[in-house]
């Protein structure tokens, strides 16, 4: 009999799988919190539905699916009320024409992610994607894809520029963008993203007919959350060429504060959505039945649809430019500090350099990890640093959610940061 001590061994694959440093983290912070510690957990990219329920009406919706017995298997292309819905949708909303055909229901983002690398990505290919970026890295691995990894600047808003790409296009079989980003909550402009779609349409014109397209998975699944005049810019509306060679991830879970309803959506060239809807039939990766019926019934009631966006995007917007004010005024004191006014999503990007300060111990802070847990264990600050995005182990950059924030909370979290700040030394 094996005992509990004996290493069994798995695939390499799984062997070398790096599980997610900011779930990792967040463990740690919930070890805290059940102890009774009061920590400030900004944590996770997710909704607190205390803070953030999803809209009345869509409650209203699935209690109605459940009692009308909607809980047998869906089509494993989704309901076809909700692809229709997703169409009407993305034309208001967009101004993105694809048919119920070439829409693709899933369970939430992720399958949408996993199925296009499956759909795309050969062993061995390579796909060019910026860092930080959402588990760009750990697909890869999966698929046994080579990245291309371009490391961005805070002076471009950490989003890749044309000529980062250029280069590599010729080598690749998918570029992964996100936009609005996670982790940075800031965006393409219009000018930037129609260069990058340019070089897709001039490389694809120069591979042979035979050869497999430079697609580009595109993840807009913050787009609806935009603040202070940002406009969420799309590949297809800048260059309908772009149409053949583009795959949307999007889906219900940022703009509804829906993310435990796992009800995404993708859309795309037919074929390539026929493809990814293939995968999906072995894996049963779809969104419940109940929550697909509610959620076409939902986007029908317009009204209620633009009410609940209008708050959402009100509210998040108010935390995330009082964190941003706050760290703004820490850097107007001298304190090591940087930020970025927030464009979009649920996050913040935050500098907090404390390398080389001294502790009230004496222990002296060497790098971010020290830095991460100075701010946990002091501050009762919890906060998710760009390495857990696949940027290097010392980048003093950091994401805050807001989404488990309330706004009334911030000044105190403040007022504690700069007391513990005032503390160090050099």
């Amino acid at each position: 009999m094996l005992t509990a001590e004996k290493e069994l061994r798995v695939s390499e694959k799984a062997e070398k799988l790096k599980g997610s440093e900011i779930i990792k983290l967040a463990r740690e912070v919930n070890d805290k919190i059940s102890k009774g510690e009061q920590i400030t957990n900004l944590t996770i990219g997710d909704f607190n539905p205390q803070i953030y329920a999803i809209p009345e009406k869509l409650k209203t919706c699935i209690a109605e699916a459940y009692q009308k017995d909607q809980t047998n298997y869906p089509p494993d292309d989704g309901v076809a009320a909700l692809r229709e819905q997703v169409s009407v949708y993305i034309k208001r909303y967009a101004g993105l024409n694809y048919q119920p055909n070439e829409v693709l229901i899933t369970g939430g983002a992720r399958p949408i992610i996993y199925s296009l690398y499956q759909t795309i990505v050969d062993p061995g290919d390579k796909v060019i994607f910026p860092i930080p970026s959402w588990n760009n890295n750990h697909y890869c691995h999966l698929h046994q894809a080579q990245a291309l990894t371009i490391e961005t600047k805070a002076e471009n808003n950490f989003m890749p520029l044309a000529s980062d790409i250029a280069p590599l296009v010729k080598e690749a079989a998918l570029v992964a963008l996100c936009s609005p980003l996670n982790p940075t909550g800031t965006m393409f402009g219009e000018k930037e993203l129609t260069k990058i779609c340019e070089l897709i349409i001039e490389e694809n014109k120069r591979r042979a007919p035979n050869q497999k397209p430079l697609y580009l998975l595109f993840d807009q699944i913050y787009w609806k959350l935009t603040y202070d005049g940002a406009i969420h810019q799309n590949p297809v509306s800048l260059r309908p060429e772009m149409r053949d060679y583009t795959i949307f991830v999007d889906g219900l879970s940022k703009a509804f504060a829906a993310t435990g309803l796992r009800v995404g959506w993708t859309y795309g060239p037919k074929r390539v959505i026929d493809k990814m809807k293939a995968v999906l039939g072995h894996i049963g990766a779809w969104a419940p039945k109940p929550e697909q019926v509610a959620v076409a019934d939902f986007l029908t009631h317009t009204p209620e649809v633009e009410s609940y966006l209008s708050t959402i995007k009100n509210r998040l917007y108010t935390s995330l430019l009082a964190l941003y004010n706050g760290f703004s005024a820490l850097k107007e004191k001298g304190y090591p500090i940087a930020v970025i006014k927030p464009q979009s999503g649920l996050y913040l990007s935050v500098y907090i350099n404390l390398k080389g300060y001294k502790l009230p111990d004496g222990e002296i802070i060497t790098n971010t990890e020290q830095t991460t847990f100075f701010l946990l264990n002091y501050a009762r600050l919890a906060i998710v640093p760009f390495k857990a995005f696949g940027t290097q182990n010392d980048d003093p950059w950091y994401r805050i959610s807001v989404g488990n924030c309330k706004v009334e909370e911030i000044p105190e979290l403040f007022i504690r940061l700069e007391k513990v700040l005032a503390q160090l030394s050099k």
